[in-house]
């Protein structure tokens, strides 16, 4: 399976094709709002609720007629989001959020539909590390956008140092031919790859069980979209919500569809993998999502994390953080 951040040729090119702002209509000839959804990258089962809710029609009885469109390498959400070339898009992490405030981009984040970030921690099985604290020492490939993010929460944590750090390139191959090396990966993806290619079953440690406490899968809307259409960033946000318990625990075989055409790269057996492991870590629904229901996000988690950031010297400690987020749109906690 390719890493969900391998190098795809032509992506981001077609994602730009895709959300060029070209004069369309607010309205389609159904009456419905249009709105364009890029997501962090190809279509894959992390981004199974938004197909769920478009596959059983979540969205279209909202009024809204919704777009996918995948991301791919080089691509900024939140570039496209301040300029206005999609309406909503997808923040990975709250780093991603962070940074737009620092920035003071026109965009806010809505909802999140992860509780839990979906980075882990790889090493090998037989190496005597039980837990993260034991990979202290160890050299740690870690991709450059991963040094100025989970990076920042290691080392105040568990006290790495820099001299760890080996560039990653998205191949195994460093990791497999070094028993000492610890490598970065998403859950259902480089685990997989390396217990099915080298048939090696990799410890694997999943920063957000862990302590690591960003979000993860949120959704963005842009300033101007809020001011002009908040029924339908909320519609979104409802829809998209029902969609994610929905792929979680019903029929997904529509949604794995739209995945598929989107992202041939997919299969049935890739996407069951991912929707398990979901359930299994409890990647949705658990946390504050137990209580407020899917999609749900705090201030309390959001100032934890900033406190967490601001105090490694990341951002400003006066920066209005508050600012790249809003919970007015959140849906109803169940009763």
């Amino acid at each position: 399976m390719p890493s969900r951040r391998l190098m795809i040729a032509g992506a981001a090119a077609a994602l730009a094709a895709a959300c060029a702002p070209a004069a369309k209509k607010d309205k389609t000839p159904t009456g419905r709002t249009q709105l364009r959804f890029a997501t962090d990258w190809r279509a894959q089962g992390e981004h199974g609720g938004f197909y769920q809710a478009l596959a059983t029609g979540e969205y279209a009885k909202r009024g809204l007629d919704v777009q996918i469109i995948q991301g791919g390498p080089n691509v900024s959400i939140p570039t496209l989001l301040s300029n206005n070339a999609v309406e909503m898009g997808m923040g990975s992490n709250d780093f991603v959020v962070l940074n737009m405030a620092l920035e003071k981009r026109p965009v806010k984040t809505v909802a999140a539909f992860f509780q839990k970030d979906v980075q882990v921690l790889i090493a090998h099985p037989d190496v005597g590390i039980k837990t993260i604290a034991d990979m202290k020492g160890h050299p740690m490939l870690l991709s450059g956008e991963s040094r100025t993010g989970i990076w920042v929460w290691l080392k105040a944590k568990y006290g790495f140092t820099d001299d760890q750090l080996r560039p990653y390139n998205f191949s195994t191959g460093p990791f497999l031919a070094d028993k000492s090396v610890v490598q970065q990966g998403y859950l259902s993806s480089e685990p997989y790859t390396i217990e099915k290619e080298a048939g090696l079953k990799p410890a694997v440690f999943l920063l957000a069980d862990n302590g690591y406490p960003s979000y993860g899968t949120m959704a963005m809307a842009s300033q101007a979209f809020i001011d002009k259409s908040p029924d339908a960033v909320r519609a979104f946000v409802e829809a998209s919500a029902i969609g994610w318990k929905s792929y979680l625990h019903d029929d997904t075989k529509a949604a794995d569809a739209l995945i598929m055409k989107d992202n041939p790269e997919m299969t049935p057996d890739l996407l069951a993998h991912a929707r398990q492991l979901m359930r299994d870590y409890g990647i949705v629904e658990s946390g504050d999502a137990a209580k407020g229901g899917v999609g749900v996000m705090t201030d309390a988690r959001w100032e934890a994390f900033f406190q967490m950031a601001s105090g490694q010297g990341v951002y400003p400690k006066d920066l209005d953080y508050k600012a790249a987020y809003t919970l007015e749109f959140l849906p109803k906690a169940p009763a």
